[in-house]
């Protein structure tokens, strides 16, 4: 028997409780009351001095998506997740609310109001989890690839961790990667679906199946002209090279060097490509790189990297760590008291301030019943982007969230930029 999902509803991609919650907020007539839920993190991980924003668009189509059809409805039935009277009521679901919060490749830090949803508690509670898995995870890795591409100041990244994750959260990775400055990916679905380029040439089973590597790098000369990129560690690299540079030519395009100490054997590669004539040849690096080994080879003669496992997982942190919490009920400010996991109440929006050459000062986190001045170099940080349930027009597009990524990253102090850990690259203010 399949399991697989025979529609496109996110209505199961949730907890439990939220379901619970839902049942007994509609029996007791609270369940319509006016509610603005919030999504924030209350610190960045460890080591980190920012974190950035992806997700967003991914959010609103999983909103649109929320609907429970007679599949879902008749698996909750089955399982008694919800009373008779709940079902009818989830029968005719549809958020329409509104949601504000940071667009896409906005730089977030501890207590940024990421995203702000407004309705009724029973439309807005049913969206926890879906929010966060989604915020969560491709933050995680839009942080991790703007470290990345940070570390290598301007050189290529290509992003080939599909293997290395859940099939879909490979695509979603391989969109955030892109959204956090990665040039490529090696995932073709993500490039069917979100338009970004892909690439990718052989591997070293390729290079196995001939009788010889000069064979192997001839058959893919053939199909893929001389521009191409061989890979030469399969065997000696210092052979696999000269093999290369022979049936290519001095024309070729790249080579790969995918294990061992890839910044001495970069260093030497590029000697020996010289000494053939290849001087245009680039190279480029893989194997278990994160941003801490870029950032080491930034003094070698490395043309590009290809990362897969540490983009995919958040290199070492693949949790944004942001939470959904209810801030506001009825036009009352609600908050969390415990005194670990304590949250503002009352909705909220924010600015950065910035010194007039626009390097930024602060982060500054208001209520909205009582906003600050704005001075001439703050920039509000929250936009619409649900009114009523439908998303408002001319939402910011994959490649708007690039170029807000990379003029924020711009405007952050030195020292914020540093790998190391440290501060935030700029404190959040509460008024």
């Amino acid at each position: 028997m399949s399991t697989s999902a025979s529609n496109t509803s996110t209505a199961l991609f949730t907890d439990h409780y939220e379901l619970t919650m839902l049942g007994s907020a509609l029996s007791d007539g609270t369940g319509e009351r006016d509610c603005v839920f919030e999504v924030f993190a209350r610190r960045l991980p460890a080591g980190r001095r920012y974190g950035v924003v992806a997700g967003t668009a991914r959010v609103l189509d999983a909103i649109a998506d929320f609907r429970f059809t007679e599949a879902e409805l008749e698996q909750l039935r089955a399982t008694a997740v919800v009373d008779a009277e709940t079902l009818d009521w989830l029968a005719g679901y549809r958020f329409t609310g509104d949601v504000d919060g940071y667009p896409e490749g906005e730089l977030y830090f501890p207590g940024s109001p990421i995203l702000t949803v407004r309705g009724s508690f029973a439309e807005c509670v049913l969206l926890e989890t879906i929010v966060l898995s989604i915020l969560n995870h491709d933050s995680a890795v839009a942080s991790a690839a703007a470290r990345m591409s940070s570390a290598a100041n301007g050189r290529p990244i290509i992003e080939m961790g599909g293997r290395r994750t859940h099939e879909q959260a490979a695509v979603a990775a391989a969109r955030a990667a892109y959204l956090g400055g990665f040039a490529t990916t090696s995932n073709l679905e993500a490039g069917r679906r979100y338009g970004i380029s892909t690439r990718g040439t052989v591997a070293h089973a390729f290079m196995l199946l001939h009788d010889t590597e000069e064979a192997a790098f001839r058959a893919q000369l053939e199909k893929l002209g001389a521009d191409t990129t061989l890979l030469v560690d399969t065997y000696d690299i210092t052979a696999g090279i000269e093999t290369a540079v022979r049936v290519a030519g001095p024309e070729l395009g790249a080579i790969r060097i995918d294990s061992g100490d890839v910044g001495v054997l970069a260093r030497k590669a590029r000697e020996q490509l010289d000494a053939l004539g290849a001087k245009d040849t680039r190279i480029v690096v893989s194997g278990d790189l994160d941003e801490h080994a870029i950032a080491a080879l930034r003094a070698e003669p490395v043309d590009a990297y290809g990362v897969g496992t540490s983009v995919v997982t958040g290199s070492g942190a693949p949790t944004a760590g942001m939470v959904y919490k209810l801030v506001e009920v009825g036009g009352r400010p609600v908050a969390k008291r415990s005194e670990h996991k304590a949250s503002r109440g009352g909705r909220k929006a924010a600015l950065r301030r910035h010194k007039p050459t626009g390097t930024a000062l602060e982060e500054v986190v208001y209520p909205t019943r009582n906003p600050p001045q704005v001075g001439p170099y703050d920039r509000d940080l929250h936009i619409p982007l649900l009114r009523g349930g439908q998303p408002v027009s001319d939402l910011p597009t994959l490649e708007d969230g690039r170029q807000r990524l990379r003029r924020a990253l711009v405007s952050l102090p030195w020292e914020g930029l540093k790998l190391s850990s440290g501060d935030p690259a700029i404190p959040t203010t509460f008024t």
